[in-house]
């Protein structure tokens, strides 16, 4: 209370904090997805290129999902990829594949029609996700009609740079969100693709609240090989700029987010039944129970879950089509479900803990098993240092990450992911916290409430943790004053300057154990 301003004779009360100002810990998993969905419509409001925030799978659906029909119609479905099989004159070098009447058939895709957010954000609510942002930079475009070749990596040509490169910068108005991923940018060309990661790594180096979770192309179908030209392309591809805010994890992993019912004939050759039916009737060796059943398709007797039960029923043939067109459509890019790993990994343990040593939830399979000789070259590039993680099988434990390091390996300051995460959290908790110091004087009343708070924030990290150190004077120090941090030119230009040092906790990626013999000793 200002006592200058009393003018008339009473009793005031002047209410005085007993308490200073205090740091509140900003979220530190909460991804923004960038992609498209299936659509973006809400109560008659489009969300298209708006960033949303969502809570749980059920408010992306609301939001970005076409609604289900009443009962007892089956739920609509919201991912619809397309598949052809193209006979072939020999068994194929690369690809899946299926024999059919001794013919070899190749299992391939349009690739106009597959997309990845939809079961990215699955991945990510299956393993624990929580808060997120959802950016649609559109909906699903036109089928091509056409397989693409088999063996090729699978460009979408409706998966457009502007689009996505346009999403992206819609994040900058964005504070909270700590992770920038993009599920399809595997589905662009390698110059698109380069083209958006370095935007993204150089949006992150800018803003200074989020770090990029990148895929990489051909990991979906690695060469065992020459896998090794995809990790180089990728090095080349991310430039030398905000590296420590990029991680990036190989190969693609096979899940089971897309169950039986969302596979139906349909999604083969486009829905044409007549490229369908020569496979399951053929003329030299007819079946009657599948021709009948595409007759009654056809007519409407039959309804696609229907159809799709007698057809599994009657023919072993297209059972098999239907389990092999599941297993490549649930393969995805571990991004949505590294994203899951880290949200539970900050939830349970805290920041400063490595996302790695553990499972991602949902998968069944890789598309390629690295050995340790294998990713000691992921691990550590002595040419450009860019650290690519890991996802391995070990025999009796599954499928683990076995990595945590940044794209920055060569720096031992950054290299580490859980090191970037925790210092991104540090920063951004005392920079709002310091918020309610603007204007205020600059004097030493202010600047030691300043290293009060601040001070009192971190002592309760170390305590959980957070920071190494046998007391709170070995895991940090703040500083803030004229002769210390501040010239008096400083202070008469309005800075306050705080120096805040932190021993951040750094993970144990290489043990170490020493064994010698000794000489027996007498009893």
């Amino acid at each position: 209370m200002n006592l200058s301003t009393i003018k008339s004779p009473g009793v005031y009360i002047d209410e005085i904090n007993a308490f200073p100002n205090s740091v509140v810990p900003v979220a530190t998993a909460v991804p923004a997805f960038i992609g498209y969905t299936p659509q973006a419509m809400y109560e008659g409001k489009s969300y298209t290129n708006v960033p949303q925030k969502i809570t749980s799978f059920a408010e992306f659906q609301a939001i970005f999902c076409y609604p289900n029909p009443s009962p007892p119609a089956p739920p609509a479905k919201q991912y619809n990829p397309e598949y052809y099989f193209v006979k072939q004159k020999s068994k194929p070098e690369k690809g899946d594949y299926m024999l059919i009447d001794g013919d070899f058939y190749s299992i391939v895709p349009d690739p106009n029609t597959i997309y990845y957010l939809y079961n990215s954000i699955k991945l990510f609510y299956e393993n624990g996700g929580g808060d997120a942002y959802i950016v649609s930079v559109g909906t699903y475009g036109d089928p091509s009609k056409n397989p693409m070749t088999p063996g090729d990596q699978i460009v979408n040509p409706n998966v457009q740079l502007n689009d996505l490169m346009n999403g992206l910068a819609l994040l900058k108005n964005e504070q909270e969100p700590t992770m920038y991923i993009c599920p399809e940018a595997t589905l662009m060309s390698v110059d698109n693709n380069a083209t958006l990661m370095q935007e993204m790594l150089l949006q992150c180096t800018e803003m200074q609240t989020a770090v990029s979770i990148f895929d990489i192309i051909g990991g979906r179908d690695p060469d065992p090989i020459l896998y090794t030209n995809d990790i180089e392309t990728f090095r080349n591809s991310t430039g030398a700029n905000g590296l420590n805010y990029g991680t990036a994890y190989y190969p693609f992993i096979g899940t089971t987010i897309m169950q039986n019912s969302d596979i139906d004939f349909t999604n083969l050759f486009g829905g044409d039944l007549k490229q369908l039916e020569p496979l399951l009737n053929p003329a030299d060796n007819p079946n009657q129970s599948v021709a009948t059943i595409f007759s009654k398709i056809e007519s409407g007797e039959l309804s696609t879950t229907q159809g799709q039960n007698a057809l599994i029923n009657a023919s072993k043939t297209y059972s098999q089509m239907v389990k092999h067109v599941l297993s490549d459509a649930n393969i995805l890019p571990p991004s949505g479900g590294m994203a899951g790993v880290i949200t539970t990994t900050d939830n349970q343990e805290g920041v400063w803990y490595a996302p790695a040593n553990t499972s991602i939830v949902g998968t069944v399979s890789l598309p390629i098993r690295l050995s340790e000789s294998q990713q000691a070259d992921l691990n550590i590039d002595a040419v450009s240092g860019k650290s690519i993680n890991a996802i391995r099988f070990f025999n009796g434990l599954g499928i683990l990450v076995w990595g945590a390091r940044t794209l920055d390996g060569n720096s031992l300051d950054w290299k580490y992911l859980p090191v970037r995460r925790t210092m991104t959290f540090l920063e951004q908790s005392c920079k709002l916290a310091a918020h309610a110091y603007v204007f205020e004087p600059n004097d030493k009343n202010t600047w030691e409430g300043v290293k009060s708070m601040i001070s009192s924030f971190l002592t309760s990290i170390w305590k959980e943790g957070g920071l190494q150190g046998a007391t709170a004077a070995d895991a940090f120090s703040v500083q803030c004053g004229l002769g210390t941090t501040m010239t008096s030119d400083d202070i008469l230009n309005g800075f306050m300057k705080v120096a805040v040092k932190v021993a951040v906790v750094h993970p144990a990626e290489f043990i170490v154990l020493e064994f010698e013999q000794q000489m027996a000793k007498s009893s």
